[in-house]
């Protein structure tokens, strides 16, 4: 079988940035930077805040200060800088009128802020924050779309030295008042609505009732998102427009470790975790990210389908910026009012990166008979991808199919605690079908048995043995739940709950999280297996897999597809034969459901845990981030009719 490979052409290598940064240290090939990046670690991050003039106001007297162990480095020590310095303040005084962000609506509609304008907006946000007390170390809440002012208030409050806490625009009262609770969060930013699927969704009801339940909030800043002049329903409420004037004053300067955001996961059980973020630490990653494995410079356009909830949704805004780059952002659902809405996007903004997920451009597959020769993809320089594993038809259609194999896909996997990428390849190296490449730069991963012994050709768990600058600085006010939860599987490597596979060639898979992996007859299976099988079918638009506990087996595989549109019979039996065939019959699934729809995260995740959990009759746990948590009853349905 011929497997879809991306070449990179003598002019991907010869422009690439990554190319750039490897000659100006004598080094000829992404294999030989690679090496270097995890020999010397500190030789490498510096070299990165060197290559993108990334600003400290005070230098750092070394890069990283490991004196307390791995579990607890100091980045950057002795540095001062604020990230608004490297992301908006060079650029507003160099490009002014260069668009920063630009915005469009589901109905279309678009704004652009250039630098000179969202510098000056942010200062004057700053200003009305600082009129009401809110100040260093502060923390605030951001419970907005992915529209203009979101951006605005990251620089605002990164402005004050305050704590950024992005909030899934999505979450219910309850998941809200969880994270501003334990976050001590001392003001809210909120949109008074936002528009998907054509409908209106208000925002302020919910934080309203969430905030019952948070005393620390002192005040509400409103922004007019639906309504220019939306209606205050409380004391503690300040229209955007009506803040209060001031002096901004400049930016705080702060220490390189000092917070600057805190990233919320969600567990199936428990508190949620806040991610530690420093400005620093961010800064540089995600500056790296873009600029290497993403290949952005001053001017090109970054468009990721994504949230202010999500690490991508930070990561998009101050790596982009920290590259001089173009944000789009797209407030609204990807399929409407058609599936050709992300085509549409990418000719109209002539975007340059343009992030995807897997179930994204699956469903976008249903219209494959759509002739998609009239779109422009031109200006499409590469596509990045994060968020779950490819199946190979889906992965390749879209790079052979809809880009012509002329744009390599950037897949990417890390995690809101690694603030970016522990796996990524860059353009100027081969990609095969579904690869992940191999290491991010300056990432020491590896995959080890649990005995936590390398392999390499079968699953294992994806490790991490030296540090890295945006490594979360613990859990948020819970220093032993962060040990717990990444420090002590294997003692000295960090164990990012991933499994993972390097094949023969060197090319890096990931296999699912751990907890999802099944185990069959003693023998792993990664979900991601089961489900590339099941979407070679015509009829099959999504699929997920799940363990369920076996008394022969230990655990058998179900199986639940969702039908494309206009699929007629029932194929369940047909797609059980397809995985015995493919997989062998130990590892047919003992069941396989036709469903109406799976639960998912609004960043398109499918939530393998809460399929688990509906057929074992289970409490599905946190579903606060999920996209249509009505799925997980459905299925329930089907299983316990």
């Amino acid at each position: 079988m011929v497997v879809y490979t991306w070449v990179p052409t003598e002019d991907y290598i010869e422009n690439a940035n990554v190319t750039r940064l490897a000659r100006a240290h004598g080094l000829d090939s992404l294999a030989g930077l690679r090496a270097r990046s995890v020999a010397d670690i500190e030789w490498y991050w510096d070299a990165v805040v060197r290559d993108l003039g990334l600003p400290f106001r005070t230098p750092y007297t070394r890069v990283a200060d490991l004196s307390r162990g791995i579990e607890w480095p100091d980045w950057f020590p002795g540095g001062e800088l604020n990230i608004v310095d490297a992301c908006l303040t060079r650029w507003a005084g160099t490009a002014p009128e260069r668009p920063a962000v630009v915005h469009e609506a589901e109905d279309g509609t678009v704004r652009t802020l250039t630098f000179g304008e969202l510098a000056a907006e942010a200062e004057r946000v700053a200003a009305g924050l600082r009129a009401l007390g809110i100040g260093r170390g502060d923390a605030v809440g951001l419970f907005l779309p992915m529209i203009p002012e979101a951006v605005v208030a990251c620089y605002a409050v990164a402005r004050l030295g305050a704590v950024l806490v992005p909030l899934f625009s999505g979450f219910a009262p309850t998941a809200i008042a969880s994270r501003l609770r334990d976050a001590d969060a001392k003001a809210v930013i909120v949109a008074d609505g936002t528009v998907r699927r054509r409908r209106e969704v208000a925002m302020k009801p919910l934080l309203d009732e969430a905030l019952a339940a948070c005393p620390s909030v002192r005040h509400v800043v409103l922004v007019g998102n639906l309504d220019p002049e939306p209606k205050t329903s409380s004391p503690k409420d300040v229209p955007w427009s009506g803040l209060p004037g001031g002096d901004p004053g400049p930016a705080e300067a702060m220490r390189a470790t000092d917070t600057l955001l805190l990233a919320y996961t969600s567990g199936t059980t428990g508190k949620p975790k806040g991610a530690v973020h420093t400005h620093a630490g961010f800064l540089v990653k995600t500056a790296a990210e873009v600029a290497y494995s993403f290949d952005l410079g001053p001017g090109g356009v970054f468009c990721w389908v994504t949230d202010m909830g999500w690490i991508m949704g930070p990561l998009s805004i101050f790596g982009t910026h920290a590259n001089g780059g173009s944000l789009l952002l797209y407030e609204g659902s990807p399929d409407v009012p058609g599936l050709d809405r992300l085509w549409r996007l990418a000719e109209r903004h002539r975007v340059r990166m343009l992030g995807v997920s897997p179930t994204l451009i699956r469903t976008l597959r249903t219209s494959e008979g759509t002739d998609l020769s009239g779109f422009d993809l031109s200006s499409v320089h590469v596509l990045g991808s994060t968020g779950e594993p490819w199946d190979p038809d889906s992965y390749e259609w879209l790079a052979r199919d809809v880009f012509g194999g002329r744009v390599p896909i950037i897949n990417f996997s890390g995690g809101t605690e690694v603030g970016g990428s522990f796996l990524a390849p860059y353009p100027v190296e081969p990609i095969r079908s579904c690869s992940l490449g191999g290491p991010s730069l300056g990432m020491d991963v590896d995959v080890v048995d649990d005995d936590g012994q390398p392999v390499r050709g079968e699953v294992g768990e994806l490790v991490c043995r030296q540090p890295w600058p945006a490594m979360t600085r613990g859990v948020w006010k819970d220093d032993e739940r962060y040990l717990e939860a990444y420090w002590s599987t294997f003692p000295g490597m960090w164990r990012h709950g991933d499994y993972a596979l390097v094949d023969p060639d060197g090319q890096w898979f990931i296999r699912g999280r751990s907890d999802d992996v099944m185990n069959i007859a003693g023998k792993r299976l990664a979900p991601a297996e089961v489900e590339a099988v099941l979407a070679t079918h015509p009829a099959v638009a999504e699929a997920a897999a799940v363990g369920v506990p076996d008394p022969k087996k230990g655990e058998a595989v179900w199986a639940f597809w969702v039908p494309r549109p206009g699929a007629g019979e029932d194929v369940s039996a047909k797609l059980r034969e397809m995985v015995a065939e493919e997989l062998g019959k130990p590892f047919a699934p003992a069941v396989v459901h036709r469903v109406g729809q799976l639960p998912k995260t609004r960043s398109a995740k499918i939530l393998r845990r809460a399929v688990r959990a509906a057929v074992l009759g289970a409490d599905p746990g946190d579903l606060s981030g999920a996209e249509n948590p009505e799925a997980v009853a459905e299925i329930r349905a089907v299983v316990h009719p």
